[in-house]
């Protein structure tokens, strides 16, 4: 009877340890385990990262860091570390974090526009994408790749369509940018390719034409009209005497892009540079920066007129005032002249 006592209290204690170590499993994996406010947190895992990597992000968002080791080594997470982007919502619990780490890697929109250099191209990525700027300038401006796909160092920037795009944030800089030649073929059409054999440019020289009409005037529905100015002198062998190109030049001679110059002057005309484009006829070697594609579009859709010149509309700020000769535009440019006389500009 005592030893039938014995086993009794033995059996009910093995039930009691039994329960509250099932109980203790069941909240490791299914109550809730997060400690933010928000509604999500996101957790950026490197291409090498590790499980201690991933511990290390979470561990001040959960309540119990330590039951998360149990479920993600009961669930085979900790040697099965994938890289990517995820997030974490209030309120999950282990089993669903774990669930998310493993499939639920989420998109970053990618966007750029405007940069002039690749390198300020390849900074602009690297803060959207796990891939550095050094990596990106190094994939952008492989000369095996730049020649395999009829590019150069003066027009690989042309490449990169100004847009928003969507990537996973473990995309490496090769990945990047094979995806944008991809994306620039696909942006050069059939509709595109014709319009710019009209013009007699090629898709590299179109977008190095539109990187001037976009920073010549920032009003999208006057860059056609702009641009028409430009098809004009092309087409009669004029020098095309774009300030932006001397601007352009100057900030490639001295390397530095942060450069802000609201004036060209006369002595700035004679900056020697194929850039120049008081100098050289022509277009300049590549783009002086990345145009948009209301830009593109509205070189290839330019406005058909007689205008050759065009200056500033001191009276309609971002507009310009157009001219057929250089007598009428000696005219309206004596009144810009004179505003910016009156605003002591100098430089």
């Amino acid at each position: 009877m005592y030893i039938k006592r014995i086993l009794l209290i033995v059996v009910l204690l093995g039930l009691v340890v039994a329960g509250f170590f099932s109980y203790y499993i069941y909240t490791s994996v299914f109550s809730p385990n997060t400690a933010f406010n928000e509604n999500e947190v996101m957790v950026y895992v490197p291409s090498d990262g590790s499980y201690r990597v991933v511990r290390d992000q979470l561990k001040d968002d959960l309540k119990d860091i330590e039951s998360f080791d149990i479920v993600a080594q009961k669930k085979g997470y900790v040697n099965h570390v994938k890289p990517g982007r995820y997030a974490i919502k209030k309120g999950m619990n282990n089993n669903e974090i774990i669930n998310s780490l493993r499939s639920n890697n989420i998109p970053v929109m990618v966007s750029f526009n405007n940069q002039e250099t690749i390198g300020l191209l390849a900074g602009r990525i690297a803060e959207q994408i796990e891939a550095d700027s050094s990596a990106l300038v190094k994939s952008m401006a492989d000369q095996s790749f730049l020649d395999s796909n009829g590019f150069s160092q003066e027009t690989l920037l042309a490449m990169y369509v100004p847009n928003t795009y969507e990537f996973y944030w473990d995309t490496s800089a090769e990945t990047f940018r094979d995806r944008m030649l991809k994306e620039y073929k696909t942006f050069w059409n059939e509709n595109r390719l014709q319009k710019a054999a009209t013009l007699n440019l090629s898709p590299q020289e179109v977008i190095t034409l539109a990187s001037i009409v976009q920073k010549e005037t920032a009003r999208v529905d006057e860059r056609p009209k702009v641009a028409g100015v430009y098809i004009n002198r092309l087409r009669a062998g004029m020098l095309l005497q774009a300030d932006p190109t001397v601007i352009y030049a100057i900030k490639k001679k001295t390397g530095d892009f942060d450069t802000v110059i609201k004036r060209v002057l006369f002595k700035d005309l004679e900056t020697d540079s194929p850039y120049n484009t008081y100098k050289f006829t022509g277009l300049p070697p590549g783009p002086i920066s990345m145009p948009d594609i209301s830009s593109i579009d509205a070189v290839l859709n330019f406005e058909e007129h007689s205008y050759y010149y065009f200056v500033a509309d001191v009276s309609r700020p971002g507009y310009h005032l157009f001219a057929k000769n250089l007598l009428q535009h000696n005219r309206n440019r004596q009144q810009y002249i004179n505003w910016i006389n009156r605003q002591g500009i100098n430089r």
